[in-house]
């Protein structure tokens, strides 16, 4: 027993930090419908605000925590609750996509001040003892830790069941029209949630430095994935069972990481890591489903326009924009490989259109089908297979896999689906791409085939470009074909598809499937390029990456497979320097967060409202009898009194 009790100890003080983070969560979700994925960047702002304050500034730990608290919090918080508003009436993927964005936009903040480089944190709380537990000593800044954490949760609760600005923030969840009849400003009331749950975040932030002793921007950042576990156990409204949660989540972590240490369990390394998001799936998979219902009022994605260009001249434009690229291997030089790794992901953007703007469905884990696909290509090749049937075993080998993750998929959407589907991505870059059958802990090697000439550059290009085409083509048929329409109904109106005796259940597995297979051939096709493949070309991040991509790329099936692409690969392959990739990192998280906000049509009907404000654009009887209105000379028409 007493080799566990450090483990207990620290298990007890980082899960009072994560509990600190799920509340602090959940808090703005329940008040605003956004879970905010770039919850962990406020966390990770504040904690190197407090380090420049406190260390650099000079500042008392005390004085520096209180403004980063009391100032940066609140400050954040506001700006998060005008966020929150302009993303009340766009769709659940798109409101991903924003906080996705504003992941990005933060880290690349941070990174440009910092340079990316890890600071090293000198606890600020008291390291001396406060008690010892079976020979073990507990310092003052664990209990100091579990105080704040038990002291928040309690609070939370007294303050919500015994306050009235509690009691209105509790309604404005339920029906804040009626909240509104009572006198209270339902705006308010949430810029009032958003606030403390900047605080709660901010506060855990500084506190997480403090136990992990560094500052890490990709860290911090993730902290919020740490709380993903803890807000599913508090059933994501319970807030003093987020605190409650964070403590099993990080006590499990803990404990687990102790017994792997002794080498027994070899297969089992990096388990520990995964520990929030088993919870998180198999919370999501055993949760009666009334209580996975989303905040909010559900929203559907606005439809593509049609385009004003004629059918012919968009061939033409196709004819063209094809001509271009059969010209690319002439003209790009040294760039030649970022265009082939933005043609080998072609397949990949086109499998997450097809699942999200087609179907409804939301992937956070297309990633992981694409390191499958990899994996199976690099051990395929090396066993003597030729090329074209690794990479089409690679992408058949993630049928299995589709089916697996399809699962979630028949009795989860929106969210709650794009959570589980994040943490099945999750689990396999943290656990399952470090064992054997898939890249181990080294670089498997690959190569291209030497058939017709493939092993150079030109060649290969042309051969990438084919392949890209028949994914562009593929998802075209499906989309015109009767398994599109079902798809676009089942996005639409999944009841009303149930009720004509149609199976929504079996059109959610095949598309899953499709999908996965896709994204199988692209993650082989990138094994290919560089003579080596290993775990981290397959980061889960990428997946919140690829999807803001795609949102901001455009909504036709030929727009996302050519501007995607070009805009994550091609693009900072030309544009070199210093800071660079990081101010485009900047850029991209921006773009990301307008184009979430734009995609229901908001900026159209501003610039109709600005319009309106300008005389030479009231034009016709209408604004005749308008002007004659203002100024008192109207008459009233004929048969009325």
């Amino acid at each position: 027993m007493r080799d566990y009790v450090p483990f207990l100890i620290f298990g007890i003080a980082a899960g009072s930090v994560y509990g600190i983070c799920a509340m602090g969560l959940v808090l703005t979700y329940k008040t605003s419908g956004v879970f905010n994925i770039g919850h962990g960047a406020i966390c990770a702002a504040a904690a190197y605000t407090f380090h420049d304050l406190h260390t650099r500034g000079g500042l008392s730990w005390p004085l520096a925590g209180l403004i980063v608290l009391g100032v940066g919090g609140p400050i954040a918080g506001l700006i998060l609750e005008r966020l929150a508003a302009a993303l009340a009436p766009v769709s659940t993927a798109y409101k991903i996509v924003a906080t996705v964005g504003l992941l990005v936009f933060i880290q690349a903040a941070i990174v440009l001040k910092y340079t990316g480089q890890g600071l090293v944190v000198r606890p600020f709380l008291p390291q001396e003892t406060a008690f010892t537990l079976s020979g073990v000593r507990v310092r003052y800044d664990s209990v100091i830790t579990l105080a704040i954490g038990m002291i928040a949760a309690i609070g939370l609760y007294l303050f919500f069941r015994l306050t009235r600005l509690g009691t209105a923030i509790r309604g404005v969840v339920d029906d804040p029209q009626l909240l509104d009849m009572t006198g209270y400003s339902p705006t308010s009331i949430r810029r009032t949630a958003w606030v403390i749950g900047s605080v709660f975040a901010a506060a855990s932030g500084i506190l997480f430095a403090s136990v992990e002793q560094q500052l890490e921007v990709n860290v911090l950042s993730l902290l919020v994935v740490q709380a993903f576990g803890a807000a599913t156990i508090a059933l994501f409204r319970n807030l003093p069972m987020c605190f409650v949660g964070g403590l099993i989540v990080a006590l499990v972590q803990k404990l687990v990481a102790k017994d792997l240490d002794n080498g027994d369990y070899v297969q089992l390394a990096g388990l520990n890591l995964t520990i929030p998001f088993l919870v998180l799936f198999g919370g999501l998979l055993v949760i009666p489903r009334r209580y996975l219902v989303e905040v909010g009022r559900a929203v559907k994605q606005r439809a593509a326009s049609d385009s004003v260009l004629p059918v012919g001249m968009r061939r033409l434009g196709a004819l063209a924009s094809l001509g271009v690229a059969l010209s690319i291997p002439a003209w790009a030089g040294s760039h030649i490989a970022a265009w082939d790794v933005a043609l080998s992901s072609v397949a990949l953007f086109m499998s997450l259109h097809l699942l999200v703007r087609i179907s409804g469905q939301i992937s956070l884990c297309q990633f992981a089908f694409a390191a499958v696909g990899a994996a199976t290509f690099a051990h395929m090749q090396a066993d003597g297979v030729p090329f074209g049937l690794c990479v089409l075993i690679g992408g058949l080998v993630c049928l299995p896999v589709a089916l697996v993750i399809s699962v979630p998929a028949i009795r989860l959407s929106g969210l709650y689906l794009a959570l589980a589907t994040l943490g099945l991505g999750t689990i396999g870059t943290q656990f399952f791409f470090y064992k054997d059958y898939m890249f181990g802990t080294g670089v498997l090697e690959t190569h291209r085939p030497s058939l017709w000439g493939l092993d150079g550059n030109s060649h290969y290009f042309y051969a990438l470009l084919a392949v890209a085409v028949v994914a562009v083509a593929a998802v075209i048929v499906i989309e015109r074909s009767r398994l599109g329409r079902l798809l676009r109904g089942m996005a639409d109106a999944p009841v009303a598809l149930s009720t004509l005796g149609l199976s929504v259940n079996v059109s959610r597995v095949i598309v899953f499937c499709i999908a996965g297979f896709m994204a199988g051939i692209s993650g082989g096709l990138y094994a290919s390029m560089f003579g080596g493949v290993s775990k981290s070309d397959f980061i889960y991040v990428q997946s919140l990456v690829v999807l803001a991509v795609m949102a901001i790329s455009g909504r036709s099936t030929v727009q996302v497979a050519v501007v995607a692409p070009i805009l994550l690969y091609v693009v900072p392959n030309y544009i070199t320097g210093e800071h660079v990739g990081t101010i485009l990192q900047l850029l991209f998280g921006l773009a990301a967060i307008l184009a979430a906000i734009g995609s229901q049509g908001a900026y159209q009907r501003w610039a109709a409202s600005m319009a309106a404000r300008f005389a030479d654009r009231r034009t016709g009887p209408a604004s005749v009898r308008l002007e004659e209105y203002r100024r008192g000379t109207h008459r009233p028409l004929v048969g009325t009194r």
